[in-house]
């Protein structure tokens, strides 16, 4: 090989080296808050009425939600306390799986929401023969309970 096509070949070489991008080194990252979800689908109310309550507990603690949701007289209270229960238990399942530690006094709610499920469609008999449509309106909830930061 001529000595010009040599040299060609390693500036084409030294080129395509520069080119790549170098070596990422690892970044130390905190390990994540431990994070947990719980739904509860169909359940039989509106999400409307749901919705009314869940804005009331929305970023609070959990121990404070809890309480708060204890001593309402809405029915949705109920349905939404349960799913509050399922993601603490969700938390420390998921924290005793990776052997990690969870401290549910510093549990709070990250994610509530209320989404509208199946209308459940029926009629209802109206004047003179003809049927009134009734739709029965059914919600899903949906509750993220994390860990704060800093505790």
């Amino acid at each position: 090989m001529p000595a010009a096509k040599k040299s060609a070949a390693k500036t084409v070489a030294k080129k395509t080296a520069a080119k790549r991008p170098a070596a990422k080194k690892p970044v130390a990252r905190r390990e994540p808050a431990t994070e947990a979800r719980a739904l509860m689908r169909g359940t039989r109310q509106s999400p409307y009425k749901m919705r009314l309550v869940i804005d009331q507990i929305r970023g609070k603690d959990v121990n404070e939600a809890l309480a708060l949701l204890t001593f309402s007289k809405k029915h949705a209270a109920k349905q939404i306390s349960k799913t509050l229960k399922s993601a603490v238990a969700n938390a420390e399942q998921a924290a005793r799986a990776t052997n990690a530690a969870l401290d549910v006094d510093a549990l709070y709610i990250k994610h509530a929401v209320i989404n509208e499920g199946p209308k459940l469609k029926r009629f209802m008999p109206a004047a003179q023969g003809r049927a009134t449509p009734i739709q029965k309106r059914t919600s899903h909830v949906e509750i993220v309970v994390s860990e704060r930061e800093g505790r």
